[in-house]
């Protein structure tokens, strides 16, 4: 049976302050949607009101780039989470900049948050993220406590594994789970952000994983309220989860339920291949008319089952020309 597809991940902004080794090719220069190429809250909000709610989709998650750089964010917050169909709001954010903003963010209705955490490690951390000046990993931290002092819930560590360089921190980034209520998301290395990056340092497959922990704690069956792929397990004991996602190893293409909304109007029926996107942002500055957006995208969300099929038939990364952070991730 297809899943429903209801949940859109919308990229606020194609740029982000970090240049994480798995998202962007390393010693390229990114071509960034131009400022007056990227939709408007207005142009955002009559796409959400007039297309996407009306073609089903009640679940968003705001994502970069860096969402958090986004002009008035906290304001863009508020008029989705305040929306009657939205059934859930969600972001992704790398976290630098959360700690100032949690609060505002929490009382203008956001509810959860996902946080990039690929190393426990400040050294490694920096390293992850290509930054090369003073340490950033303190105040992605403080921008943790600051969601979880606030009340976010559940509140997701987001790891992408990489041998060679933070594999050997999955014990220790799974033992965040046990204490605190937070739920640590192990992620299989895609090719998608650097090919030649994976070419060198390949992937470790989840179960791999679960079978580190299993020798150190034990694992059980866990859960945890989201829309996501991640197969969830708990410490026992533990007051947290993790989860394991396995693009890779462990194809979940037929459980696809999203679609992505690049910054530059997009809309992308799948993360790993481009078939059949929409240029909604030139239709509707051209005039298009808005039912006529809404056949479109149900057209499309109606032709996704058969993508999602043949997806994971192939067990290919399909065809794409932009890397995660221009996507959307």
């Amino acid at each position: 049976m297809s899943p429903v597809i209801d949940y859109l991940r919308i990229s606020l902004i194609d740029r982000c302050n970090f240049r994480c080794q798995y998202c962007m090719p390393e010693g390229e220069d990114l071509q960034y949607a131009l400022q007056q190429d990227v939709l408007t809250n207005d142009e955002l909000m009559t796409l959400l009101t007039q297309v996407f709610i009306p073609a089903g989709f009640t679940r968003f998650r705001l994502t970069g780039g860096e969402p958090l750089l986004r002009p008035g964010v906290v304001d863009l917050v508020g008029a989705i989470a305040s929306l009657p169909d939205t059934q859930d709001l969600a972001l992704t954010t790398n976290a630098f900049l959360l700690a100032d903003l949690a609060e505002d963010l929490y009382q203008a209705g956001l509810r959860r948050v996902n946080i990039s955490l690929d190393s426990l490690t400040p050294e490694i951390f920096d390293q992850i993220i290509g930054n090369r000046g003073r340490s950033r990993w303190q105040q992605v931290w403080d921008g943790i406590l600051a969601a979880h002092r606030v009340g976010f819930s559940p509140l997701k560590l987001n790891v992408v594994v990489i041998p060679g360089l933070n594999d050997h921190e999955v014990l220790d980034l799974a033992a965040l789970s046990i204490d605190r209520d937070w739920h640590v998301r192990f992620i299989e290395f895609m090719p998608i952000g650097n090919g030649d990056l994976f070419q060198h340092r390949g992937w470790v497959a989840s179960e791999e994983l679960r079978q580190r922990i299993r020798d150190r704690w034990g694992l059980t069956d866990g859960a945890v309220r989201g829309n996501g792929p991640a197969d969830i397990f708990q410490i026992p004991g533990a007051k947290g989860t993790l989860g394991f996602i396995s693009q890779m190893s462990e194809c979940f293409c037929d459980r696809c339920n999203r679609m992505r909304l690049s910054a530059d109007g997009w809309l992308r029926p799948c993360l790993l291949n481009e078939t059949g996107q929409l240029d909604l942002r030139t239709a509707l500055r051209e005039g298009v008319p808005l039912a006529h957006l809404r056949d479109q995208v149900q057209a499309l969300v109606d032709y996704k089952p058969e993508i999602n099929y043949k997806q994971r038939e192939s067990g290919t990364t399909g065809r794409y020309s932009r890397t995660m952070s221009q996507i959307g991730g």
